[in-house]
């Protein structure tokens, strides 16, 4: 079955890494979003990371992010089961220790491949110690689930939470060390000089050369952990590959998908707002569908679906580039998965 947990997905990295290419982990806030996405992995044969934070699952959830998690998960599980590349799901930004109860929901679920443990904002030790505290709860947990951390702080807000780039820092290669010999973590987000949300990789000191050196400095020590970039959608294509040569495997990116969206949304509706707004003169009467005048709108064109499936194709089109951009096009391990078996 194509929905992975955290042994394939290490297996996963394992084989990026050895053959230089990565993924982006796409955060998925809208289900045209995901679907977009996974249709996208397919014409690209790509194996396909989707993520979602506490606050998507909230969404999902109507208010309740653990029974938005489960129907999520639920989701991409059944959708996933008939597609011939292998899907994954990380749980992203669970903020430690507010969250420590959401993240107990998270491990009991089962549903996740992996999910990003942060207590970034943290001094350095107690990071260390919460971090530590959530590998133990998820190896306890009842399905094999990797477990992301991060170190440095990353400019931009991100589930709530927010660092000015005055608070924001580059991970150091001797911490980065330290930090992954106490907590054990299998994945570990580094800060470069990216930032969450809207920004420009020209307004950005963004700095592969850091991600090279804690790969260098983990490597001498013997460790092999893939290396994560948050804030990835304002990095440029050229910093990409040079992050992929510095061991970084795992790009996440958010922001760009909710502006096709929104964008694709936007440019439909505009194009066909006479299909579904009034003329001026008719009175919008919502209440009565406007029976009393002689104009109506057109179901061709305010039928959700209409406008979701052109925003899924547009974000199939996102997903091919940047499947192709990080190398993983053409690499689905699902055959490799499948002789496993």
């Amino acid at each position: 079955m194509p929905y992975c947990h955290g042994d394939e997905l290490a297996a996963t990295y394992a084989t990026a890494r050895e053959n230089g290419y990565g993924f982006f982990a796409s955060n998925v806030v809208q289900s045209d979003i995901m679907v977009g996405l996974l249709r996208g992995a397919l014409d690209a044969d790509a194996d396909l990371v989707l993520q979602v934070s506490r606050d998507a699952c909230a969404f999902y959830g109507d208010g309740d992010a653990s029974a938005g998690l489960r129907a999520f998960g639920s989701y991409v599980e059944n959708l996933a089961e008939s597609k011939s590349v292998n899907v994954f799901l990380n749980v992203d930004h669970v903020h430690l220790p507010d969250q420590r109860p959401f993240l107990d929901d998270v491990v009991a679920s089962g549903v996740p491949s992996s999910v990003m443990v942060d207590a970034s904002d943290r001094p350095f030790d107690e990071n260390i110690e919460r971090t530590r505290e959530a590998v133990a709860a998820v190896r306890d947990g009842p399905e094999e689930m990797l477990v992301e951390a991060e170190l440095g702080r990353v400019a931009g807000e991100e589930s709530g939470v927010e660092t000015s780039p005055n608070e924001a820092f580059y991970t150091g290669p001797d911490d980065a060390v330290q930090f992954v010999e106490q907590t054990g973590v299998d994945l570990l987000a580094v800060s470069v000089g990216t930032q969450h949300g809207v920004a420009s990789g020209r307004d950005l000191d963004v700095r592969p050369d850091v991600a090279d050196e804690v790969n260098t400095a983990l490597h001498e020590a013997g460790h092999d952990v893939p290396l994560v970039v948050h804030g990835s959608s304002g990095v440029a294509d050229e910093q990409v590959a040079e992050f992929l040569d510095a061991g970084v495997c795992k790009f996440n990116k958010n922001t760009r998908y909710q502006y096709e969206f929104a964008r694709t949304a936007a440019d439909f509706y505009r194009d066909h707002a006479d299909a579904i707004r009034p003329p001026e003169e008719t009175a919008a009467d919502r209440a009565s569908f406007f029976a009393e005048g002689e104009w109506s709108p057109d179901k061709t064109y305010f039928h959700p679906h209409v406008v979701g499936d052109e925003i899924r194709d547009r974000l199939a089109e996102v997903m091919v580039d940047l499947a192709e951009l990080t190398g993983c096009a053409g690499r689905s391990r699902i055959a490799d998965v499948h002789d496993d078996e």
